[in-house]
């Protein structure tokens, strides 16, 4: 496996230019932060990335964590000492509030900077993307005093967060849930049952795991409406966070996986473990979507952070093989492969498809931070429904070309690609269950269609295709066929809509990605023309015309399949038998 190295050029570039970091720097709640050095900060995590976190990633896909006979998880060589140094720096508190320890930059900084650690090692990037989630619940949903004893430690990265969610009869039915929770004279709760599927839910690099628990109360309602959350630490805490004794919650068996080895997937069994519970009971479920809407984010950024790893390592090979002969070289002369036009091919849908990605990643996350800190409440509500329409296609679509990437990454490697010893499978293996976390890309293009194409008769979705409009034919005419798509979705509800959810969610990322890569294309054509770009140094210069080059090859040879998918949107239910 070749070495990881952070893009940071890439990221910088599309924090400035798509993501609009400069606009958040205006606003009152970031403007004495310090966003003017951001690119320092990056710089730091990327070296942290490269240098300390990349090392773990092979070891871990080939020993994997390893549950003991005592109940115990072991992570592979080199994470503990890696998760060390990352809480050491203070990672786990970029976005968090300041009140409770954190440092308080705008999320797509974070986002940005998780983008690097999820590329040196994706199953390692899970423990502290956990940890995001349960910290964003207790800061929405907890009360002063649950605040107080579980966010510092949480957001200091000394104790780890998980959500334990899904059970054997239920998967994505979380209505369907059976584990129990019942009051006692104390006022703390006893929950029972068993979860699977829990991701980091036992395991030795922090000194406690704070466990986010659905469950049902007695005489709760059937379905979601009776569910309720809970804090299950697994070591009690005392109202002076000091732990005390070890809680009824143990890790009963680990899933062996398609990847992903070293972040250990429990099974997660309760009998009589001590829960706090989390506001109301029967309230689990908007509390549910605090945790998740920002996994999902999270979740996408998976899929762009394995397609980089891939793809660097699909130019690294491609650039030292050498088989066939160009038709302008000596014969018996053996070429690089990155000199055949079909894999020179490969490798720009690779990096095109990378770039787009990750500029509609960061646009959701920059969305997110205006609906929280813009001091307009006009604006603020404009930026939620852009964040909540974006979401479901940040995770739907980003792991889906994630996976393509990948893949790519193998074909670009040949034979040698299918074999482990060079690493691109791994890629390929740790990138296929992104698809799957956090509510199936099917459920995410049913939320697309189903509840945020109707929000506020569709505006949204209009703001958003007249924004894109204008900058390039081709993208054009993916918006038109988007208005097209959206227009027909919205007379045939039901079971019709439904069929459709999936290649619309698919045209709406395709398009979106189009315009973030026409976006950049117009930013690096105006640099080209105004004659910065022989000024910026030969570097920069080669930086600013790959830019071109990526964007017109996503334009001319990706996007176009946004409106072909018009008539797999519009065929209806009966198209499916």
């Amino acid at each position: 496996m070749s070495p990881y190295n952070a893009p940071l050029n890439d990221i910088a570039f599309a924090l400035r230019h798509i993501a609009g970091l400069d606009e958040l720097a205006e606003i009152p709640a970031w403007s004495d932060i310090g966003l003017d050095h951001t690119e320092d900060l990056l710089a730091e995590a990327g070296r942290l990335a490269t240098e300390v976190i990349a090392p773990s990633n092979r070891a871990g896909d080939q020993t994997g964590s390893v549950l003991n006979d005592n109940g115990e998880v072991v992570t592979p060589d080199g994470f503990r000492q890696a998760y060390q140094q990352f809480i050491n720096g203070g990672w786990t508190a970029v976005s968090a509030d300041p009140e409770h320890g954190g440092a308080g930059f705008p999320l797509v900084v974070d986002v940005a900077i998780q983008e690097m650690v999820t590329s040196a090692n994706m199953a390692f990037s899970l423990c502290p993307m956990l940890s995001q989630s349960a910290i964003g619940a207790l800061s929405a949903h907890g009360s002063p005093e649950q605040q107080h004893r579980w966010l510092p430690s949480l957001i200091s990265g000394i104790w780890s967060g998980t959500m334990l969610l899904t059970e054997p009869q239920a998967g994505s039915d979380v209505g369907a849930l059976t584990t129990r929770a019942e009051p006692q004279a104390d006022g703390t709760y006893r929950l029972w049952g068993q979860k699977i599927f829990i991701t980091w839910g036992e395991h030795d690099m922090a000194e406690n795991i704070v466990h986010c628990v659905l469950a049902r109360t007695p005489d709760a309602p059937v379905g979601t409406r009776g569910i309720s959350l809970f804090i299950v630490p697994k070591m009690l805490v005392d109202d002076h966070g000091a732990l005390g004794e070890r809680n009824a919650i143990r890790c009963i068996g680990l899933e062996h996986k398609v990847g992903i080895h070293g972040s250990p997937t429990c099974v997660m069994e309760l009998d009589g473990a001590v829960g706090e519970l989390v506001g109301e009971e029967n309230e689990g479920m908007p509390q549910m979507f605090t945790m998740m809407n920002k996994a999902r984010l999270l979740v996408g950024l998976e899929g762009l952070a394995v397609a980089e790893r891939a793809y660097q390592q699909a130019a690294a090979f491609a650039a030292e093989r050498r088989q066939g002969r160009r038709s302008d070289t000596e014969p018996g002369v053996q070429a690089p492969i990155h000199q055949h036009p079909d894999v020179r091919r490969m490798l720009l849908d690779m990096r095109a498809r990378t770039e787009a990605m990750r500029g509609l990643l960061y646009l959701n996350a920059a969305a997110a931070d205006q609906a929280s800190g813009h001091p307009d409440p006009a604006h603020r509500q404009q930026a939620r429904h852009r964040a909540e329409l974006l979401t479901p296609v940040s995770k739907a679509w980003c792991t889906d070309q994630g996976v393509e990437v990948a893949s790519l990454g193998i074909q670009v490697h040949g034979g040698m690609g299918y074999i482990e010893e060079t690493g691109a499978a791994q890629h390929w293996r740790d990138s296929r269950i992104a698809p799957i976390y956090e509510g199936t890309n099917g459920i995410q293009a049913i939320d697309l269609v189903a509840r945020k194409l109707p929000v506020d008769n569709g505006a949204p979705l209009a703001a958003l295709l007249e924004e894109m409009t204008g900058l390039d034919k081709n993208l054009d005419q993916a918006v038109g066929a988007i208005a097209e798509a959206a227009r027909w979705l919205g007379e045939h509800p039901g079971d019709d809509a439904l069929a459709g959810a999936t290649p619309f969610l698919q045209m709406l990322g395709l398009t979106v990605g189009g315009w973030v890569m026409a976006r950049a294309g117009d930013t690096a054509s105006r640099l080209e023309a105004a004659g910065r770009l022989e000024a910026a140094g030969p570097q920069q210069a080669d930086f600013w015309r790959a830019k071109q080059v990526s964007s017109r090859f996503y334009l001319d040879q990706i996007l176009p399949t946004a409106p072909a998918l018009l008539p797999a949107v519009t065929s209806g239910a009966s198209a499916l038998g």
